[in-house]
């Protein structure tokens, strides 16, 4: 979320900024005409700290469209979505920035924020701009009448954006633009100066930064003491290994219990060892004034002082108080991030720099951005990082450093520099929309899981063995928060084992190549194949809807549609070899209910019937001289053999690396009976070993001609193959299979041992 200054259009001053989560292309075609006339004004830019002010006069600059807009009527009025007004396509915009103001003002953020230098052979030439207005919400509530509350911000759409990102996926930050209204000329419309901008200092404003964690403290209570937001107490606590900084003294401390402290997440950008603490300096760094800050990094130098500006005592800094040349030590305190981030007073985040180098923006003077725009939280390095996603989502308050200024974050609310929000009522204002993270996320834990899996793959690790301890936290924090047990049995691998029959439903990201992962220091035995983590770059759960989708470049969008359904649960028990190489039974959640088969013609109904039963210890092995590797899955299923195809109507590309395969009856001729996802960049044999998993929750998929579709006709299934070391299966891929041709296959019954 990034806010600038402009003063623009009759004297108004406004400034304006883009929100990724909340950009909306809108392709209609229909608006009311604006033909309220603009007198004509002129632009002078002056040097102001965070872009251009101008003075207006009578003789502005505009284009033919924008001088038939009445800039003052629209922000006292508003416009309706539905009656939103087309400016122009965004290449003609471009164009004339070098004489219309408000093309202008629209370019500068575009160039910027869409980096369209960097990218100059980008057609964006069927992109349509259109202007409403969105309600920013209101602070006092009871204090005003509604039009005089009622800050309206000018929203820019992107018509045809959606071709975009499917062309250009690095392009889906590309988003709205909002305008803003300056506090200054709030009074011409008669309002309070809620919700409107207002301008920045060179450095943060330390006063309104306390007054933002008083208002959060006094103001939600509870709402914000307790990570989970779910139980009824939060009686955790720091472990007693866990140290801190004491700025007061200036050195590193075992944190003293019931302490309020202040937690650091940051990205290191390749440098440490010289700052590290270690063996050999932490009994040093522990006695008063041992800390010696001069070989300290901008970005800890910073954060210290702005604890000290705050008013407290203690911070956590992850290079400082883990002893970095002890794995020991390194291990116990990684698996208790979520009692690190999530017991912190407040955590500041360093979203504003690439590495530890970097100064906090705005911490001292002369280190915030100036007139270039900067991409805020969505285009961070901070914000790509894979350790940073457990950092933010387990603290119940934060505080954002970006390059041009400062956000506060707590579980109810948002506040930044540059928009009057503070507030102590329930207020509705927009800023709310612009959360970086919740969590958990819902109420179920499958599905605060499966985000945060989905984020954590998308971002980068310098070690790329480390992703399973970088979810580590957030995993701690779910089996804590939904009595899951202890983390170290409800999670393998990544993979959550209560919910294993939808939490084996992960497909990979069209984009990324099927590589396996590098092993960790010390690790000779691969990862399961079944797990996420044994695989490289970006996993999706998705809805059966992926199967639907003809173009893989289109499979992105299957992730706004829904989650991956079980309508019924066709493995119980599940079994695994635990680390110590010993066949436990898992606690699996259980789905299951009675199937409601709706025909759409006439005649019995086969179901399919799973096998059911214990699994004898006999049978729980495949060479009674060689014991099963830890990770190895174990259960009773199904299996058949289906010949596959490409999808027809799939165009290859170069960068795309998982598409559709139908799969076929073994009857002449072929004829479909349900679609899997395959990776392409392996030579497929014609046909694959598939077994069921579970009953899916939709009616169908694809090309339901010649065979009969009815509520919940298909089984989740997954391709396998078998290994070199004989016996035991691989994943190959997922799909579904039409439940009348599974029975017909005549199926049998196995016990699979899936690594």
């Amino acid at each position: 979320m990034v806010w600038f200054l402009l003063e623009l259009l009759e004297g108004l001053l406004l400034g304006f900024g883009f929100f990724g989560s909340s950009a909306r292309a809108n392709p209609r075609q229909t608006s009311r005409p604006m033909n309220l006339p603009l007198s004509c004004i002129q632009i002078k830019y002056e040097p102001t700290f965070r872009g251009y002010a101008t003075t207006l006069d009578n003789e502005a600059l505009l284009c033919s469209i924008c001088a038939n807009l009445d800039f003052y009527q629209i922000f006292l009025d508003g416009i309706p979505e539905t009656e939103d007004i087309p400016l122009d396509y965004l290449s003609s915009i471009l164009k004339k920035s070098y004489q219309c103001n408000f093309c202008r003002l629209i370019s500068f953020h575009v160039r910027r924020t869409w980096m369209l230098d960097k990218f100059p052979h980008v057609d964006i030439s069927g992109i349509e701009c259109r202007m409403f207005t969105d309600h920013c919400g209101c602070l006092q509530l009871a204090s005003y009448p509604p039009s005089k509350f009622r800050c309206y911000r000018l929203f820019i759409t992107m018509g045809g954006i959606e071709d975009l990102w499917k062309r250009y996926p690095a392009f889906r930050i590309a988003a709205a633009l909002n305008i803003h209204l300056m506090q200054e000329d709030a009074f011409k419309f008669g309002r309070p100066t809620d919700l409107h901008s207002r301008r920045i200092k060179n450095t943060v404003d330390i006063n309104m930064v306390k007054k933002w964690i008083k208002l959060c403290q006094k103001s939600h209570g509870d709402i914000c003491k307790s990570l989970s937001r779910i139980g009824e107490r939060d009686n955790r606590k720091l472990p007693g290994f866990v140290r801190v900084v004491d700025v007061v003294l200036m050195s590193v401390v075992p944190a003293p219990s019931g302490c309020r402290y202040v937690a650091l997440s940051y990205i290191w950008g390749g440098i440490g060892a010289e700052y590290w603490t270690t063996k050999a300096n932490v009994a040093e760094r522990g006695m008063p004034g041992g800390l010696n800050t001069a070989k300290l990094p901008d970005t800890i130098t910073d954060s210290i002082l702005f604890v000290r500006q705050l008013g407290e005592r203690y911070i956590w800094i992850d290079a400082l108080c883990i002893i970095q040349d002890n794995l020991q030590d390194k291990f116990a305190q990684i698996h208790d991030m979520d009692l690190v981030y999530g017991l912190s007073y407040l955590t500041i985040i360093a979203a504003g720099g690439t590495t530890a180098r970097d100064p906090l923006p705005g911490c001292r003077p002369q280190t915030r951005t100036q007139q270039h725009i900067e991409e805020a939280l969505a285009l961070s390095a901070w914000n790509t990082r894979c350790w940073t996603y457990q950092e933010c989502a387990l603290s119940r308050r934060r505080i954002y450093f970006t390059g041009q200024q400062v956000y506060f974050e707590c579980q109810f609310d948002v506040l930044c520099e540059d928009i009057i929000a503070e507030s102590k009522c329930d207020s509705t204002n927009f800023l709310k929309q612009s959360r970086a993270e919740y969590f958990p996320q819902s109420l179920d834990p499958f599905t605060s899981y499966m985000a945060a899996v989905k984020q954590c793959t998308r971002r980068n690790l310098t070690v790329e063995s480390d992703v399973v301890d970088a979810l580590t936290g957030v995993t701690n924090a779910l089996a804590k928060a939904f009595g899951l047990g202890d983390p170290a049995k409800a999670f393998h691998h990544g993979m959550m084992l209560t919910d294993l029959h939808h939490a084996l439903l992960w497909q990979h990201n069209p984009h990324t190549p099927r590589t396996r992962r590098p092993l960790p220091d010390g690790c000779s035995l691969p990862w399961p194949s079944w797990a996420w983590a044994a695989w490289r770059g970006a996993i999706d759960y998705m809805s059966e809807h992926r199967y639907l989708v003809t173009h893989p470049e289109d499979a992105w969008l299957v992730d706004y549609v829904g989650n991956p359904s079980v309508a019924e649960m066709f493995v119980d028990p599940w079994y695994i070899v635990d680390h110590s190489g010993v066949i436990v039974r898992l606690d699996v959640r259980r789905v299951s209910r009675r199937v409601i088969l709706i025909r759409e013609t006439e005649g019995e109904v086969s179901t399919y019937t799973s096998p059911r039963g214990i699994i004898d210890p006999t049978e729980m092995t495949i060479d009674i001289h060689r014991a099963l590797d830890p990770g190895t899955l174990i259960f009773r299923t199904t299996s058949s053999n289906f010949a596959i195809a490409r999808r027809r109507g799939e165009e290859s590309h170069a960068s795309i690396h998982h598409g559709l395969f139908d799969i076929l009856s073994a009857s002449s001729p072929p004829t479909w009976v349900g679609t899997a996802v395959l990776p392409l960049d392996v030579a497929l044999p014609t046909s694959l070993e598939f077994i069921v998993l579970s009953r899916t929750g939709m009616r169908g998929a694809h090309d339901m001609e010649r065979i009969e579709c009815y509520q919940e006709c298909l089984l989740h299934v997954m391709a396998v193959s078998q290994n070199h070391d004989g016996g035991l299966m691989e994943r190959v891929g997922l799909g579904v299979i039409h439940e009348a041709a599974w029975i017909a296959s005549g199926a049998e019954e196995k016990v699979v041992f899936l690594r």
